[in-house]
This record gives C-alpha cells, structure tokens and sequence, in this order.
C-alpha cells in the first residue's frame, strides 16, 4: 500500500472519495426534504444526513442518518432499508458516476457520543480536577 493512501484511508478517504460522498449526501437530503421516498414510516420524521462515506471503489456508500431528536431511529433506518432501490436510483440520476453505488444505512451516533463525552466533563472527578489548584504558591 503507498503512503499516500495509508494517509488518505486514515484521514477518513481520499480528496475524490469526500467528493463523491458529499455529492451523494447532498442528492439523499434533497430526496427527503421534498418528501421523494413515498413511506408511512418516514412520514412525520425529517430526518437529517450528516455524513456519507464512500468506498474506495466508489461503489458503496455508507449513508448516516438521524431523526430529528433522535426518536424512532431503528423504524427510520427499517423504511430507508426498504426504499433503497429508490433511492439508489435517484442518487445515480442526481450524482454523475460511472455506477450507481450500492448503499447503506447506519444511525449517526456521534450525537450520543457528544452527549456521553459532556457528561463525564459534568462528573465532580473531572471538575475537581479542572478547578484551579488553590494550595499552591504562586
């Protein structure tokens, strides 16, 4: 493996795979601003698209979603599932690349991630630890 692309796999991809994944992320939130995915399940929910991760290849790509306030993630991501050969149809009319890339749907848990990081700054141990020492000398 060349050490351009040890650094581009460790930086989250190469400068082509953000591309296409931003691409493919702008297509996806616009197919479900405009209400495109016709489901119950999705009805009711916006739901937004933080991240898109391609594939080296370009031929898969990992679609993060989250519903607004983070309820009912399991049914969203249910609904996405069943429409995706809509909306992998759509992503190949809207991005311009040589294969429509295969998709899939994961919860974007970097909310709860925020979230559990906050609480422990919040613990009495880490703020014990953050105040100012007041014994020693200046």
């Amino acid at each position: 493996m060349s050490r351009q692309h040890k650094r581009a796999s460790a930086a989250g991809g190469s400068q082509r795979q953000l591309r296409v994944g931003e691409a493919v992320r702008h297509a996806v939130a616009d197919i479900l601003i405009h209400g495109d995915v016709h489901d119950p399940e999705l009805e009711g929910h916006t739901i937004t698209v933080p991240e898109v991760r391609m594939s080296p290849d370009l031929k898969l790509a990992t679609i993060y979603v989250m519903p607004l306030g983070g309820r009912d993630t399991e049914i969203v991501v249910a609904a996405l599932e069943r429409n995706k050969k809509f909306l992998r149809g759509e992503i190949a009319r809207r991005v311009n690349l040589k294969f429509a890339p295969d998709i899939r749907f994961r919860v974007d848990e970097r909310f709860d991630e925020a979230e559990r990081i906050e609480k422990l700054l919040r613990t009495p141990a880490v703020l014990r630890d953050l105040a100012p020492d007041s014994d020693k000398s200046s």
